[in-house]
């Protein structure tokens, strides 16, 4: 009987270990980097192509939402903007990014009009169902349409809520949950723009 338990914990372990490894091997690369961020080729809010090159030389803090999303996306944009007004001139090293997850309905036009609502340095991004989809694969990015009857326009989207940061050279940095203080934020943004 101790024997049977003793090999149960055993397998129990191993299999543990099994089940995680994979998904770390796709959270990182072979020296541990995370392997979140690369290549996009999306529209911006003037109506340019853009790609995430051009933004080399810069911090980039990108969110992915959509401009009808009720309480989640407006909550996490007004903290990025409030960190961004607490960095001070420390901002010009950073370009904040909301790239839809939506562009069936966010349009340039309407990118530009939601954008303009926060910090004047923000970037809004939209593209064909492929370049949105291609983007939010570089950055490990769930989202999908879910049916919504009590919305008059017939859907939502269901997403991931995280902002990242990303380094002059599009590579990743760290990350900002959902509801993140603008000041802890803030200071996060701080401490690497000054390594």
């Amino acid at each position: 009987m101790k024997n049977n338990i003793i090999i149960f914990v055993i397998i129990f372990f191993v299999g543990i270990g099994v089940y995680f490894l994979p998904q770390k091997q796709l959270a990182e690369n072979s020296e541990g980097e995370a392997l979140i961020g690369g290549h996009f080729l999306l529209t911006d809010h003037h109506g340019n192509q853009v790609e995430e090159s051009d933004f080399r030389g810069r911090f980039m803090l990108v969110f992915f939402g959509f401009t009808h999303c009720p309480n989640i996306c407006p909550t996490d944009l007004f903290i990025m903007s409030e960190a961004m007004n607490l960095l001070g001139d420390d901002n010009e090293e950073i370009v904040p990014i909301f790239i839809t997850i939506d562009p069936e309905r966010d349009t340039q036009e309407v990118m530009a009009s939601y954008i303009s609502n926060f910090h004047k340095s923000f970037i809004g991004l939209t593209g064909t169902m492929e370049q949105i989809e291609q983007a939010a694969k570089a950055y490990r990015i769930y989202y999908a349409k879910v049916k919504d009857p009590n919305s008059n326009l017939g859907y939502t989207m269901d997403h991931s809520t995280f902002t990242y940061l990303m380094d002059k050279n599009g590579k990743y940095l760290s990350h900002f949950g959902h509801n993140t203080k603008a000041h802890d934020m803030a200071e996060a943004i701080r401490n690497y723009i000054r390594r």
